[in-house]
Formats: C-alpha cells, structure tokens, sequence
C-alpha cells in the first residue's frame, strides 16, 4: 500500500482477475519414433573425443530446430530413418517447435505409453508417429487425439509396394489382404495422407520414400502462420520432395477424397497436398469432414478454457456472467476478424448466452456457470465451378 503524504487525488492501477482471452498455439508437433541404440551421435565442436549424449528412450524432448534433432536423437542413419526425415521435413515445411520421444521398439504398448506421456504436454497441438502404418497403433493415436481434444492426429497410408493403379480406400487405410481397416476417426480428430513422397537420403546419398506425416505437420505450422488455422493445409507444395511412391489421377483420388483420405499429387512439377478432409466417416460424421473446421473448433475450445480460467471459484452471479459474456464476445470478435468465421457482422458469426436461462437455480447450485457459444465457420472452397459460356459481346 503506498504512503501518501500530499493531498490529491491518486489514481492506482489494480490489477483485475478478468484477462482477455489470447489465442494458443496450434503448431506445435508431438513426434514419436523409433531411434536404435546404435545410431552415432555427432562430436561435440572442439572436443574430438565427445559425441553428444542420446536422449533417453520414452523421454520426450523439445525441439526448435534441426541441429537440436542431431544432438539428441543422430544424424540421418537407418537407424532413425523415419523419425530423422520426418524431423527434418517438419523444420524444412515451417514447423517451428516440436517434442520427440524416442522409442526402441515398435510394440504397440511401447507407443501407448510414448502417447501417454503426451497428455501433460499441453503444448502439442498436432500428433504423428511417422511411418508406423499398423491400424491397431494408428488407432491409439486416433483416441489419444479424441480424448485429449486438444489435438491432430496426422496419419501416413499403407504403402501398397505392388500397386500401380485402381487405388482402393479399403487398402490404403489397411483392409486389403484380410487385414482390419482402420476405423474412422470420431468427431475428425485425424487425417489419412497417401502416397509416400521420395527425397533425398545423406545416410545412403540415394532418394528413398518415407512417410508424408512429418513434412504435413510442417505444412500445417506454415499454414497457420501464414494464414491462420482456418485455413486448410491444402494446395501446399511439400519442400524437399523429389517425387512420389504412386502418381494418382483424378479419378483415382475422386475415389479416395469421398473417403476421408487426403491424397498427394503433382501439379506442374510440383508435389501438392491435394486434399483438406479429416479421416472421419463421411456418411455419419459430416459436421466434421473438413480438416480446417476440426482444427479450428480446438483452437476455439482451448483458448476459451484457458482463457476463462479466472472465472473458477466466483460468485456465480449476473456480474460475472457479463464479464464472461464480454470476455468471450471480444476473442470471438478478432477470431472472425481474421476470416475465420463466416458472417457480414459479429451477430451473424457469433452468439454467446451466459444468463439465467443457460444458469437457472438448479444449475448454480451444483456450482456451475454455463456458457452457450454458437460460431458459424468458413468451410473450404473443395469444389471450385466457373460456368462459361459464349457471349456476343455489347450491343452496338
């Protein structure tokens, strides 16, 4: 309390419990991948005699950078061949932080405990486990990303080596052969992308096909940077791609694209991600078809609770449920102003109730308070029409 010792007026900053609500991060990676015992770790500048020490197996590591990768986790060797490339084209792609568990087998408790230890990161928006194609540790990924509802689950298809054409979603997604397909993600938590894409290997001086899950999630922080989580990482050419496993057409990918698996194609000698849909299913999941809509109803439902934090343990009364109301009004107000909500006016985008009709006397009195939000969300231009026809040209 300060001394005052001259009469006047004073005026004190109190600091208030209400902060506004500020946006989370969406494009930050959680990586799981097998790293051998035997991979060589790089020397240490200066000291010919000491290599830097591997991170620990099932001991998650943050990541800003590629050189960071090299110190924990190897060089590209084949005994990190999957996890180094995804890494690698994550950072190359626009992802700008990353964890990295590195495991020493592919069992799948291996994996659930990896995902496990996840769930504390609060951070990892996004969840991959580059190359690792089993339905039932794709699965785990899927109900981690569920039941965290934080979070993106980003999938790599099956491979299908003998496959030059009549691409099937039953095989891609591992029901060919009498294998169990993978099921459909609940509510869109996940993407499925095919085909693999060919880089370049230092290890082998060779170009080898590895997973496409590492660079998306790369695509998906360039994306959100550049444009926002709105946006759907689609349309993005993949850097450091050389070519790709399978070249698929239009009608091989109208085949795959009605069944939630996102398809990588070449455009003018580019590589494109050619695909923007969740892998949920399209028959009775429709509310969550698009990649860009999921993505940004997690972006929305984290910053809220995050940003309302301030609201437990008070009077529940027609004050705060004002503060509550004005509070979420002004982050919905600059999320639609970033395009991503759909509407002339914040009224036609937006609406939030938090009054006696949402907090009636039996509400209060199991101690809770109860919001009503309604956003309406711009969903991507998938199917681009222009109808052209002959015209004569002004009257004279």
């Amino acid at each position: 309390m300060p001394e005052y010792q001259t009469p006047g007026v004073y005026v004190e900053e109190v600091p208030s419990a209400v902060k506004p609500i500020a946006g989370v991060g969406t494009s930050t990676a959680g990586f799981i991948g097998i790293v051998a015992d035997n991979v060589p770790m790089p020397v240490i500048p200066g000291t010919e005699s000491d290599k830097y020490t591997k991170a620990p197996a099932g001991q998650p590591i943050r990541l800003t950078g590629w050189e960071q990768f090299k110190k924990n986790f190897g060089d590209f060797h084949a005994g990190n061949k999957m996890l180094a490339h995804a890494v690698y084209g994550f950072f190359n792609n626009g992802g700008t932080a990353c964890w990295v568990i590195r495991v020493t087998d592919s069992e799948a408790d291996t994996f659930q405990a990896a995902l496990d230890t996840f769930k504390s990161i609060d951070e990892i928006a996004i969840v991959a486990i580059p190359g690792v194609v089993d339905t039932t540790v794709q699965e785990k990924i899927l109900a981690h990303c569920e039941g965290m509802q934080d979070r993106f689950a980003i999938l790599d298809g099956q491979r299908l080596e003998g496959e030059s054409g009549g691409y099937t979603a039953d095989a891609i997604r591992g029901g060919g052969d009498g294998g169990t397909a993978l099921r459909y993600s609940i509510d869109g938590y996940g993407a499925l992308y095919f085909p693999w894409i060919q880089v370049f290997d230092p290890a082998s001086g060779t170009n080898i096909f590895v997973p496409p899950s590492g660079h998306l999630a790369g695509i998906y922080a360039r994306s959100d940077g550049e444009r926002g989580v709105h946006k759907a990482p689609a349309n993005e050419v993949i850097r450091g791609a050389v070519d790709l496993e399978h070249h698929l057409n239009k009608d091989d990918q109208g085949v795959l694209n009605v069944a939630g698996i996102d398809v990588i194609r070449i455009f003018s000698g580019n590589i494109t991600v050619w695909g923007g849909r969740t892998y949920a299913d399209p028959t009775t999941d429709p509310e969550w078809k698009y990649i860009s809509t999921r993505r940004l109803f997690n972006f929305l439902r984290e910053s809220i609770e995050e940003g309302t934090r301030w609201v437990v343990f008070e009077p529940n009364d027609m004050s705060l449920w004002q503060k509550i109301r004005r509070n979420v009004t002004a982050f919905l107000t600059n999320v639609w102003r970033a395009g991503a909500l759909f509407g002339a006016t914040p009224e036609q985008a937006f609406y939030v109730k938090c009054d006696e009709e949402t907090n009636p006397p039996e509400v209060r009195e199991l101690g809770q308070v109860v919001t009503e939000i309604g956003v309406a969300i711009v969903k991507p231009a998938e199917f681009v029409i222009f109808r052209i026809s002959q015209w004569g040209g002004p009257s004279a």
